[in-house]
């Protein structure tokens, strides 16, 4: 007998932990020390959480052991709701708040409520993998809209609108962006609010690395641009500004016309309260987290530690032969250009593993982020500055002779 896979998921990828981290993780079995620079997580590099943080769920542990609400705490939601407020929007309560077990629970949840067979989801390239994958998982097409590299990854808003059909049903907008870490500028926002608010398209705003800007980047929250004309889905959470990525506390808040979202919303909340609730002892973290001292200010500040060591990786990479790249203004990520006639690369992903088995380096191929040519990759800037000079510098040693075979 042969147990088969579901056919649903013959078009479903999420490849930065696919072929390339499975030969990390044969290597490692056999012994081999593999530097992991491949995944925005914070903790593995010494980022610890902040210790009100943890003192506040540890606090609350024995209240912790039933379901909470399917939304989630209401302390958890006031506090969500009142950040919001905070930063311009408006028109949400406690009762448009979804805690959720991080993000990615939340993607497919809200995409899986709204997509019929066909229906279309303008997505950005390159991409936060997990959009397109869930989409086509929710059974619609991901429609790919270009981010410009020579005007530092903003979105193509010519190449939107020449995507836009009757069958398009939203927009994902992922800013501070992952993976070129860009991000982008109150104008381009609000073209973005303008062409949804005339085809009727709901925004899917992924602010996960919100708190995370450098230099003189301005966040600017989309929904705050959309108000009451434009149908607002807005993705934020504790795992990056707060390094507590496996404490699971992500959030979605709708905001815009509910009212006439209401058959849509009521499937998001059939779906909440199919998962029962969100991760209990983390959710009393939310209040605390958002009312409190923002700790991640000390690290991207001149001087703190993420905007040095983006700061090295910048300069490295450039110095580099046959690499450019963008600065990043946000995130955890660069998104290097590789000079593929120079290296003779034709798979991103083989030069990766290449780079893997020779100098014990995983890093993530572009092509993974859903962009169309194997010219770029994806390094997270996590760890300490004399890591990521050694690993750079072994970069470095692995392209002075590099030829793709």
């Amino acid at each position: 007998m042969e147990f088969k896979q579901s056919k649903k998921l013959a078009n479903v990828l999420y490849d930065i932990r696919g072929p390339i981290l499975e030969e990390a993780q044969r290597m490692e079995a056999r012994g081999q020390r593999i530097l992991k620079l491949n995944i925005g997580n914070p903790a593995p590099f010494g980022f610890e959480a902040p210790e009100t943080i943890m003192m506040d769920i540890i606090e609350h542990l024995p209240e912790t052991q039933g379901y909470s609400d399917s939304r989630g705490l209401y302390s958890a939601r006031t506090a969500i709701v009142q950040y919001y407020q905070n930063e311009g929007i408006m028109n949400i309560t406690t009762d448009d708040i979804y805690l959720g077990n991080g993000v990615s629970e939340l993607i497919p949840m809200t995409l899986q409520a709204m997509l019929d067979h066909g229906d279309e989801i303008l997505v950005p390239s390159p991409d936060y993998p997990l959009w397109t994958a869930s989409t086509q998982l929710a059974g619609g097409t991901p429609v790919h809209y270009h981010c410009d590299e020579e005007n530092n990854w903003s979105p193509d808003i010519e190449d939107i609108t020449s995507k836009i059909t009757s069958k398009t049903r939203g927009i994902v907008v992922i800013n501070p962006n992952n993976p070129t870490g860009a991000v982008y500028s109150r104008e381009t926002l609000q073209r973005i609010v303008d062409l949804a608010k005339e085809h009727q398209l709901v925004i899917f705003a992924d602010e996960i690395y919100e708190k995370i800007t450098y230099d003189d980047a301005e966040m600017v929250h989309i929904s705050s641009l959309a108000g009451e004309d434009v149908l607002c889905l807005t993705f934020s959470g504790l795992s990056k500004a707060y390094r507590v990525a496996g404490y699971r506390a992500g959030w979605v808040a709708i905001s815009g016309p509910k009212l006439a979202a209401a058959p849509y919303i009521e499937g998001i909340n059939l779906l909440a309260n199919m998962r029962l609730c969100a991760n209990v002892p983390a959710q009393h973290a939310v209040q605390t987290a958002l009312g409190g001292y923002q700790s991640i200010n000390d690290l991207i500040l001149p001087g703190g530690r993420l905007k040095e060591q983006r700061d090295l990786s910048y300069k490295m990479l450039n110095d580099m032969d046959g690499i450019t790249v963008n600065q990043a203004e946000g995130a955890l990520y660069l998104f290097p250009k590789i000079d593929t006639d120079k290296f003779n690369i034709t798979s991103d992903e083989q030069f990766m593993l290449d780079l893997l088995r020779e100098q014990k380096i995983l890093l993530s191929h572009g092509t993974a982020f859903n962009w169309d040519k194997p010219d770029h990759f994806r390094l997270v800037f996590l760890p300490d500055t004399r890591t990521l000079r050694d690993a750079l510098e072994r970069l470095g040693n692995f392209l002075s002779d590099y030829k793709q075979q």
